[in-house]
Order: C-alpha cells, then structure tokens, then sequence
C-alpha cells in the first residue's frame, strides 16, 4: 500500500484551442488512493485533462497539485506519474523484460534490482512466462499488460490511463478492466482513468465524472449518477440502453407529451423532460395496446423492446423470464401496453435540462 499522500487537486483549468475552450474552467479532487474516471464523448475535454495533469500539455490557466505540491510548472518526469496508453507505447526492440524495467533503468536503478521488480510486476499482471518475448510476439492483451506492469514497477504517486483498452475485443476488455481495478486497489496509488465507454467507466469508478464540452456535467458515484442524474445530459449519457426522455407536461401527477400519458409524482410543470430508465419501463401483450413493437433484440437473460407509442420511440428491457411467462415473444407489429414505473421516473427542466426536486 502507498505511504505517501498522492491526491490530486485541479483548480480552475482551462486550455483553449482556436478560440475554442476544450477544458472550462475545471475544478476536481481526486482523493488519496481512489480510481477517478473521466467519462464524457468525444471531444468533451478528458484526454485533455489527463494530459495536462501528466504535464504533456500546458494549460491555459489553473493549477495542477499532486500530493498537496503544486506541480503546475513542473515536467512530467519529476511529476511522479506513471501513464498507460491507448497504443501501448513499447519499445519494439526490448523484450518484455526490458521494456518493464526501462523506466526504472533510466532513473538509474542497477540492473539487477531493475530485473527483479520488473519480475514482481510481470508477475501481478500474469505475464511472467512472456518475459523473454519481444512486443511483436504478444497479441494485443498481452502488450496491453506489459504497458500496465511498465507503470506498476515505479510504484508512483498517480497512475494515468488514457483509454487503455479501447483496442482490445469486448472479451478482453472485461478482463482486462477488472484486473486494472484489482491493481489499483492492492497499489492504493491514485488514478485517473479516462474512457469513451460509460459501462468501462460505472464498472470501476470510485469517482465518476462526466464531462460535456469542457466542463464537469456532475460529479459522484457511478450509483449516485444513475439514481440520480443531475441533467438530462447525464441522464441519457449515463446508463446503457439510455434513458428514454420525452418532453411534455405535468399536471395533478399526469405527464401528458405528444400522445402519450403517463403517471408522474411531482408539482405540476408546463415545460418537462420526463426520464425512463428501458428497466423502469412496463411492456405488456395487449390486444388494443397504448404501443407498438418495432423492434426486439434478445440479450441473454433480457429482451429490449423498441416500441413507438404516440409520438415516441421508446427502449424498454423486460427480464427473459417474464417475457417467458406472456406465452409468446412479441414480434415486430403486435401492439402491446406501454407505462411506467411511477416511482422510478425522473424529472428534469424542459428549457435547462436540469433535475427538478
């Protein structure tokens, strides 16, 4: 376990490029020992971000703090962070080995305390019988490893990945994800993580943060962002298949919207975004139904339902089991009932976008 504090502050960083701000004014503390993750489509500021934090790029304003020193000013070699990239970054011409040990070799450590703590390293990620190996010889999980064991042998104050498994097969990617997480845990070292992929990113987050065109859209635990998404963007960013949002009204408890009617607890609105988890949605067979399925898709132990009702183009997800119970699968064309879980809904500011009490 890590001895020394390695928390990192970032007060008010921006960087802009062509008049235009990829980072705004970012403020974010990622605690002592915690897994950070960045999370956000393209071109919202992540990598950015994680770069300026390694020192890579300088920001326009702001302050970077790593263990409480600022290190702002500093280069990314006295900044004590070890990165794992999305392409790997080895030295074609070393063995594994070697390429494990290379930075402990080039901070002087003697070559054979440099072989044994690339063997310890090599050993946490699985890849000790590929040592001798040369990066050619690896399939793209195992270069992937030795990249993570490269950073896990300086033993840093924070370690950086920058959607280090975006090039791997679904498969791997699981694997993979959750050995990083087992790492970070035993290390105790600070990370942050950046990923395009929201699952990747609720799966291992003590901290997630979502960010939309430079600025932090919210900030918490990958539940708390779920149960509780503080803007329409979170909301159907967050979660997978997304949120269903319709815009409409809401009067004595009723979210009325193009066509479809709905009960909804809450003061009455004229201007709404109502929110639908597709598991909080209700989808019944039903002669005369409120609906009709467009689409059915089997994924395992659930169905998803593609249905229109009214104006709307709806995604709910109804347990194989239950679909098993009705005697017979939907098929596109049946009309079946449409509603909702009362409880379960979410309500948002039409014009802002924002949760509503």
């Amino acid at each position: 376990m890590s001895s020394t504090t390695s928390a990192v502050e970032i007060a008010g960083l921006t960087k802009t490029y062509d008049d235009h701000a990829v980072v705004d004014d970012l403020t974010l503390t990622l605690p002592d020992g915690s897994l950070t993750v960045l999370v956000g489509p393209s071109g919202c500021g992540k990598s950015t971000t994680l770069r300026i934090v390694a020192g890579l790029e300088t920001a326009d304003g702001g302050t970077v703090s790593i263990g409480g020193r600022d290190v702002t000013a500093e280069s990314p070699r006295t900044r004590d962070v070890a990165m794992v990239f999305q392409n790997y970054a080895l030295y074609p011409h070393l063995s594994v080995a070697a390429n494990i040990a290379f930075p402990l070799r080039n901070n002087g450590v003697a070559k054979d305390e440099a072989t044994r703590r690339a063997r310890e390293a090599a050993d946490r990620v699985g890849i000790t019988a590929l040592l001798d190996r040369k990066p050619r010889q690896l399939s793209g999980g195992q270069q992937q490893r030795v990249a993570i064991a490269r950073a896990l042998v300086r033993t840093p104050k924070v370690f950086l990945f920058d959607e280090p498994l975006s090039n791997l097969d679904a498969k791997l990617r699981v694997e993979l994800r959750s050995e990083i997480r087992r790492l970070q845990q035993d290390s105790g070292i600070t990370a942050l993580y950046v990923t395009h992929d929201q699952e990747e990113a609720m799966t291992i987050a003590d901290q997630l943060v979502v960010l939309d065109a430079g600025t932090i859209a919210q900030v918490g635990t990958p539940e708390e962002l779920y149960r509780r998404p503080a803007n329409t963007f979170v909301a159907g960013f967050i979660g997978s298949p997304s949120m269903n949002l319709l815009d409409g009204t809401v009067r004595a408890g009723t979210f009325e919207g193009d066509g479809v009617r709905f009960a909804a607890p809450g003061a009455d609105a004229a201007a709404v975004t109502l929110g639908v988890r597709p598991e909080d949605m209700l989808v019944a067979p039903a002669e005369h139904g409120n609906g009709t399925v467009e689409i059915v898709e089997l994924l395992g132990p659930r169905y998803v339902f593609i249905v229109t009702a009214g104006a709307h183009r709806l995604t709910a997800v109804v347990e194989a089991a239950t679909v098993a119970g009705w005697g017979r699968t939907p098929t596109p064309g049946d009309a079946v009932t449409v509603d909702v879980r009362p409880d379960r809904v979410h309500l948002f500011d039409e014009t802002s976008g924002r949760r509503l009490a």
